[in-house]
């Protein structure tokens, strides 16, 4: 099979890694954003942007709130998708597979990793309800800044998620629109990719 350059390697979570630092070269604004999919308990569809923050051996993570509707779908449904997307580099990164939470210490420690401002504004949103207005918010603020001081624990509702893949397709423009695409599927993390190329 012919993948050589940007494709080359045997490794999708090496590949992956190796996108993402030249993007976080040449991208204006956060190269780490991607869109997180999920779907809802009557299987209705949902999108947003949320942050990867690492790509380790074997899954890709980010956090959030637990009690977020994104979090409620991924405990609910236990798969999500992923999308990357380098207009600078005209690449990206289509990824599925099988959610886990990971509330432990890896949780604790990018939690303590944050900006005091970002771990007191994770103790006071609710996030994903109905807000009466900014100031209610703001309020809230204050009040867990009171409550909490200089260095908050994290929430027990707060935390990380990793998704394990079972398919991973890595794009790159082509003239004309013949694009140039290869995804990598197994079945579960103890399985071997299989590797193909795809048409535009």
């Amino acid at each position: 099979m012919d993948r050589t350059g940007i494709f080359a390697g045997d490794d999708p979570f090496v590949i992956a890694r190796e996108w993402l630092d030249e993007a976080t070269k040449s991208e204006i604004n956060d190269p780490n954003a991607m869109a997180l999919a999920t779907v809802d308990q009557d299987g209705l569809p949902n999108v947003r942007m949320v942050l990867l923050k690492e790509i380790s051996a074997d899954a890709f993570w980010f956090y959030t709130n637990y009690q977020s509707a994104k979090g409620r779908e991924l405990e609910h449904s236990g798969r999500a998708a992923l999308v990357l997307h380098w207009k600078s580099l005209r690449r990206q990164l289509r990824i599925r597979g099988n959610v886990t939470r990971e509330d432990g210490a890896a949780a604790d420690a990018y939690f303590a990793s944050r900006s005091l401002k970002s771990r007191l504004g994770a103790w006071a949103s609710h996030q994903s309800q109905p807000l009466e207005s900014r100031g209610a918010l703001m309020a809230r603020v204050a009040k867990i800044t009171a409550q909490k001081g200089t260095n908050p624990p994290r929430p027990d509702f707060w935390g990380g998620f990793r998704l394990e893949p079972v398919e991973m397709e890595f794009w790159a423009d082509g003239a004309f629109r013949l694009h140039d695409r290869f995804v990598w599927r197994r079945e579960g993390p103890e399985n071997e990719w299989e590797i193909q190329r795809l048409n535009p």
